[in-house]
């Protein structure tokens, strides 16, 4: 699933912030940017991220595959993760949980998620994930556990 890379302690521009930590691993993430995925909006505990319609996404037709709107759950709950977090001294995440349910055809659109913590433990943050067409069509809802350190 999504893990930020090892941050270099040696460097003087170590994160001291989870959003610090996701403000540098975003722009610099192959995956993220094979499927085009944007930040909108990052606050502590909360995430929108956009994914722009293109047809490297489509599964049939004009339908944007299942396989791309959980890539968008799963990276846009990484960051909610991130976002209300110190940075760990370790700079490790991952996703040990994710539960997607399709409500809905996103069919030539471009959709947005929006990831809000539900509850923050320890190590494990869980997530509910609403996906959502630029038109308001609802499209998947995703359950996440992330585990950051």
């Amino acid at each position: 699933m999504n893990t930020p890379p090892q941050q270099d302690t040696s460097a003087t521009n170590i994160p001291t912030s989870g959003a610090e930590v996701i403000r540098q691993f975003l722009p610099t993430s192959p995956y993220v940017g094979h499927l085009g995925m944007r930040l909108v909006e990052m606050k502590p505990d909360m995430a929108t991220l956009a994914l722009p319609f293109s047809d490297a996404l489509v599964t049939i037709g004009t339908v944007v595959h299942g396989g791309a709107i959980a890539s968008l759950i799963d990276t846009c709950a990484m960051v909610a993760a991130w976002s209300g977090a110190e940075a760990p001294p370790n700079m490790r995440g991952t996703t040990v949980g994710i539960t997607v349910t399709y409500l809905a055809p996103a069919n030539h659109e471009d959709i947005q998620a929006t990831a809000t913590v539900l509850r923050r433990g320890r190590d494990l943050v869980y997530l509910d994930v609403e996906v959502r067409t630029a038109s308001g069509t609802a499209v998947a809802k995703g359950l996440v556990t992330y585990k950051l350190g």
